[in-house]
């Protein structure tokens, strides 16, 4: 007979792992099933975010920033410096070792908690009417076994979007793993997509010393960011970073000769260009990974984008079946599949103990985006251009990071804070940032909209001199025009 558990969790990324020690944490007998593996062949938890997004891109970030301010910026301190030099696979391999200790924390965690973890794909079959339970088959290179489980979270992630006409290799052709794995800086790199993914690998390399050219479909530069945000970034990154960004491109095709790569395609004056590079990264954003779920199967109700479709509590069309994270809508953010995975928990804690109780759910408008260039950019909330469409009326408070004496002392003084509030009753709508450290400076802002604060509220709070957080200060003070250092 089967091994039976309270909660069965199909992924281990942070919408998984979260939910399975939370579940724990509640008293749930809870399983983990995941199938990533590390380039040694090892499981590996902690999904595409541990193991080749968030923690290592990050990591080569901060390396890549490092030896920039070194080569173009210490001088100014005073301090010289001559050959300065850099060694890739040292880079790589210290990317590679705060990735092993974070995926073993997280066994750690699950020890510690008394969670089970099996490695390999879990496939959900069907619901055992007599046990009122659900079966999932788990396939690890062969070996096959079958478990059940009350309730069953799926947290099986997203995987790059692949172009019709090329594949990736990860030697000439890269998705974010190869991206990630360069064992030197390519001369010339393309980049296929200006998203956060294509646009903090492209720093990496360009800091590094790569000729970076960034090809983008979109009409215009991160879309998705206030259009005055986005503004002052393409013309930081093009005039003091060198990237090149060409937007409104439609790639005609990619070919690999000579040891290179030759993108055709045609600019946003539909003229034919040719793009010859040594290495080149796909990055045109991700898709649901449903594969291997059995959702045909089972029933399992999926959208036209390929989505799982839940309801505002992750539930799906399936009873005792919830889904987290990038496999459902919003946004595919290693934070808000996190925060998915605790409500879904405390959510099945309720049921199983028989509680009652009014379930939470995660609000999309107070999830912050963060892309982590330098200067790095984060907002929450709604943008200008977002508010104009709705035809809500609003006001702009806005302070620049030169006017600040800590942004001044640091040699970092691009970019600005935005706050936009309500026209009528000053509730803070959105709040805008490029500039140093702003990944940090946006958690002020999300907590003050979900304590549904207005400007003013922002504007009485003491901010420490000298701080980078006083240009979120000046900004509160200018939606009512008296900023003080302006």
């Amino acid at each position: 007979m089967s091994e039976t558990f309270d909660v069965a969790v199909i992924g281990a990324g942070p919408g998984g792992y979260v939910a399975a020690i939370r579940c724990a944490q509640l008293g749930l007998n809870t399983v983990c099933i995941d199938e990533w593996k590390n380039p040694k062949g090892k499981a590996s938890l902690g999904g595409t975010c541990l193991n080749v997004g968030c923690i290592p891109s990050k990591a080569l970030l901060e390396s890549s920033e490092n030896y920039f301010q070194i080569k173009h910026k210490v001088s100014a301190h005073g301090i010289a410096t001559e050959n300065v030099s850099v060694d890739v696979p040292v880079m790589i391999a210290r990317k590679d070792k705060i990735v092993t200790t974070f995926t073993a924390g997280i066994a750690s965690l699950f020890k510690k908690n008394k969670i089970k973890s099996i490695h390999g794909r879990g496939t959900l079959l069907k619901q055992e009417s007599s046990a009122n339970a659900w079966q999932i088959k788990i396939d690890d290179n062969g070996s096959t076994e079958i478990i059940q489980a009350k309730h069953v979270i799926v947290a099986t992630g997203s995987v790059p979007r692949s172009l019709p006409f090329t594949s990736i290799d990860n030697n000439l052709i890269l998705d974010n793993a190869g991206a990630l794995a360069l064992t030197e800086v390519p001369k010339r790199l393309g980049v296929i997509g200006a998203g956060v993914i294509g646009l903090e690998m492209g720093s990496v390399w360009c800091r590094l010393g790569a000729e970076v050219t960034i090809l983008e479909a979109m009409p215009g530069f991160l879309m998705a960011a206030d259009e005055q945000i986005a503004k002052e970034a393409k013309s930081i990154f093009t005039k003091e970073l060198g990237l090149q960004i060409n937007t409104g491109v439609n790639i005609k095709s990619i070919k690999v000769s000579n040891n290179n790569v030759i993108v055709n395609y045609s600019d946003s004056n539909n003229q034919e260009q040719i793009l010859e590079v040594d290495k080149l990264i796909i990055a045109i954003g991700r898709i649901p990974n449903t594969t291997g779920l059995g959702v045909g199967e089972n029933g399992l109700l999926l959208d036209e984008r390929g989505f799982i479709v839940v309801d505002q509590y992750c539930r799906t069309n399936l009873t005792n079946v919830y889904a987290v994270g990038d496999v459902v809508r919003g946004p595919m953010l290693a934070h808000k599949a996190s925060e998915e995975g605790v409500v879904v928990a405390e959510m099945i804690a309720h049921i199983a103990k028989s509680q009652a109780g009014e379930n939470e759910v995660v609000d999309f408008n107070t999830v912050p985006w963060v892309i982590y260039t330098a200067p790095e950019i984060a907002w929450v909330g709604k943008n200008e251009q977002e508010l104009r469409a709705a035809g809500i009326a609003y006001k702009t408070g806005q302070f620049p990071f030169i006017a600040n004496g800590r942004a001044r002392a640091m040699g970092e003084t691009s970019g600005f804070v935005k706050i936009l509030a309500d026209e009528k009753t000053d509730r803070v709508l959105g709040v805008h940032m490029i500039g140093p450290h702003v990944s940090e400076l946006i958690s002020e802002a999300v907590m003050a909209m979900k304590f549904s604060a207005s400007s003013q509220d922002i504007a009485c709070i003491v901010h420490a001199h000298p701080s980078l957080s006083e240009v979120f200060h000046e900004a509160a003070l200018g939606v009512d025009k008296r900023a003080l250092h302006i």
